[in-house]
């Protein structure tokens, strides 16, 4: 494979905060794709940092009784300390108060001046120190008689009376910016954000103040007011300057590592900055005569109970290290498990692009379903069996010839790596996830078709060791495929297995008869990911949710007696039994198991929601259920369900519907008809 280059970066972000989730899931995406490139032997830079200019730090400082400086020199290792907490592995960290930095900004004003592209005005309007960016009244909501921006809820935007700033020809730029988002279609990603500024941009755009003078924590405008004035260069200038002053050698607009990475550059970013880096930031840029990055990648918000993870929130706030915290001690691993178990969550639960509800009740559902279930309990059970067998002195032999179950296993494997790789080059680490799933399914399937257990006992030895190879080969697999995702688990089971250091699988890999690897016993092994009892998982919410939140942090698993007997009144009486039915219209029939990987309200109705179950195909089914008004959307990921799967598909509201759930209850849902024991998805129903 030839070796390219990859450039992450992630906004950088402001000290008068602490991490929260939020942040934590931005770094956690930049984190798995360098992970991924640097497996791949790709060329690799990760950048993070902080945001340390603007109004919002003075005010922070002078309420805290300390200078700017002293309170970004408290709160910017905390950022720092709590990406190695979390196992991020950034190559640079920068801190926008460094002389690297700051020299650089200076440079790119003088290139943009020297463009004719500043002039001094004076400017009012509705300005919201939270953004550090002015706002149309049009754009704002006005709540009890005060304007507020979309994002900043809790503090109103402050109308500023002409102040006198210098401004950038930013509508100079319009048409070139159209054109180039229009010719090039991996600018900004997804998408829907892709359209929106195309439909921002052709509405015109208005030049835009880059400078204040109502405050002084920043860096001074290197350019002389005529009138005396002492400007600082607006933050956001200031700020996005960072992506490229971290590449810059020796104080200049250029070097090795511009010309190495710059035209790699990828930005994560969450939604809300999408204009500041898709508009400002390439204009600023094209004024410089400089190159523009290669692509803008905006993500949803997370939310919790529906609201904005925000340090004006604190209803919303969950820490990341204390959630890794708590879901790393059930396991004797220790904490780093609970970061895996987190980095898992965030990634696989929600498509890069959309909002993301963080609820407890789809937390423990991933938990349970994926982690203890899926992936740990195949863990477990494999290792138990493989050292039995080492310990019979059955050494695992690579097939001369495929039977045909493991022809099965060498194809779902190639298809894993295949569409793993596909969806980390595209950025979508839930649908990489999901690929490596399906074939951590088809392995627990192969354990269970082969019984190996079984075989152990037998006196056909050819075949129990060719079945240990097989299993062998795939937890190799395995580990390195969640590797970028999750680290230390993969490092755990490597460690288990006696192998080396993970690298990225290429389809080649996928033939399991083409492993190479030492024949190494291995270790015992205790539950990667121990299943969390009720107690558990109520002190695990105590631990992270404030007292007065908790009730509606998980809604009650049952109804209270009174209430549950009341609604059993009004049941109507079992109806009559139809006609007999014959087995060969039983046999008509196809039921599977099915999992649920997503689940969302059908918009305009109370009772339906559409699901999206895994049936052990090639693609999740759509299917819509009237079971809302019994079970909430968070409660249904994760779980197992029947599925009548050889329905024919149909619209339902507008939704495509492929199959039907089964369920007891007619005009009342009671419960879900449910296994007694966790299958693999698509096993047959009989």
């Amino acid at each position: 494979m030839t070796q390219q280059r990859s450039y992450l970066t992630t906004p950088i972000y402001y000290v008068n905060d602490v991490p929260h989730l939020g942040h934590a899931y931005t770094t956690i995406v930049a984190d798995t794709l360098a992970r991924f490139h640097r497996m791949r032997g790709d060329e690799t830079w990760f950048l993070t940092g902080t945001d340390e200019h603007g109004q919002k730090v003075e005010e922070a400082a002078i309420k805290q009784g300390l200078t700017a400086q002293q309170l970004c020199d408290r709160v910017a290792p905390r950022f720092a300390d709590a990406w190695k907490t979390l196992g991020i592995e950034n190559d640079d960290f920068i801190r926008t108060t460094e002389e690297r930095h700051k020299h650089i900004v200076g440079k790119l004003w003088h290139r943009i001046s020297q463009a004719g592209d500043l002039y001094l005005e004076t400017y009012q309007g509705w300005y919201c120190v939270g953004c550090e960016a002015f706002y149309k009244e049009s754009d704002l909501d006005k709540v009890a008689e005060a304007f507020h921006c979309k994002v900043h809820k809790a503090r109103p935007v402050e109308w500023l009376d002409k102040e006198r700033s210098w401004f950038f020809r930013l509508s100079k730029y319009a048409e070139r910016l159209i054109e180039h988002v229009e010719k090039n279609p991996q600018f900004i990603r997804p998408e829907q954000y892709r359209s929106e500024i195309l439909a921002f941009l052709r509405g015109g755009l208005k030049d835009l103040s880059v400078s204040r003078t109502s405050f002084a924590w920043g860096i001074p405008v290197p350019e002389a007011d005529p009138e005396g004035r002492s400007h600082v260069i607006y933050v956001w200038l200031d700020a996005l300057t960072n992506y490229y002053s971290a590449l810059c050698d020796h104080g200049e607009l250029g070097g090795p590592r511009v010309e190495k990475f710059w035209s790699e550059a990828v930005h994560l970013i969450g939604k809300d900055i999408l204009r500041f880096h898709a508009v400002y930031w390439p204009a600023f840029l094209m004024s410089a005569n400089l190159p523009l990055p290669k692509s803008i990648v905006a993500h949803g918000w997370w939310t919790i109970r529906g609201e904005k993870i925000s340090k004006s929130m604190p209803a919303t706030r969950i820490g990341p290290i204390e959630l890794a915290t708590a879901l790393g001690e059930p396991s004797s691993y220790g904490f780093p498990i609970g970061v895996d178990a987190m980095r898992y969550y965030l990634l696989r639960e929600v498509p890069l692009g959309n909002d993301g509800d963080f609820t407890f009740e789809s937390l423990f559902g991933r938990y349970t379903s994926d982690l203890a279930n899926d992936l740990g309990n195949l863990v477990n059970r494999s290792i138990t069996l493989l050292g039995q067998g080492f310990a019979a002195s059955h050494l695992p032999t690579r097939p001369a010839q495929l039977t045909t179950q493991n022809s099965e296993l060498v194809t779902s494997a190639i298809l894993a790596i295949k569409d793993a790789t596909h969806h980390l080059e595209q950025l979508a680490p839930n649908r990489a996830l999901e690929a490596i799933w399906r074939f951590v399914g088809e392995v627990n399937r192969y354990v269970n078709d082969t019984a190996l257990w079984k075989q152990l006992k037998g006196d056909d030895h050819a075949t129990t060791r060719q079945t240990m190879y097989m299993l062998l080969s795939s937890l190799h697999l395995i580990s390195r495929l969640i590797a970028p995702v999750m680290p230390h688990t993969s490092k755990i089971v490597r460690d288990i297995l006696g192998a080396g250091p993970a690298t990225w699988p290429t389809e080649v890999d996928g033939d399991l008869m083409m492993q190479a690897f030492d024949l190494t016993p291995p270790t015992a092994t205790t539950p990667l990911f121990p299943r969390l009892d009720a107690k558990q998982q109520d002190a695990i919410v105590e631990r992270l949710v404030p007292a007065e939140l908790r009730a509606t942090a998980l809604p009650p698993t049952t109804e209270p007696a009174p209430a549950a007997a009341k609604k059993a009144k009004k049941l109507k009486e079992p109806e009559p039994l139809p006609g007999p039915a014959t087995i060969q219209d039983f046999k008509k029939l196809e039921l599977r198991s099915g999992r649920v990987l997503a689940a969302q309200p059908v918009t305009g109705t109370t009772k339906l929601l559409h699901l999206t179950v895994d049936l052990g195909e090639a693609q999740p089914r759509s299917i819509v259920a009237g079971i809302a008004e019994k079970y909430p959307a968070a409660a249904m990921i994760g779980r197992q369900v029947i599925v009548v799967a050889n329905l024919a598909p149909t619209e339902i509201r507008g939704v495509r519907s492929e199959g039907m759930i089964l369920a007891a209850g007619d005009d009342a849902i009671l419960g879900l008809s449910a296994l007694d024991g966790d299958v693999p998805p698509g096993t047959r129903v009989r």
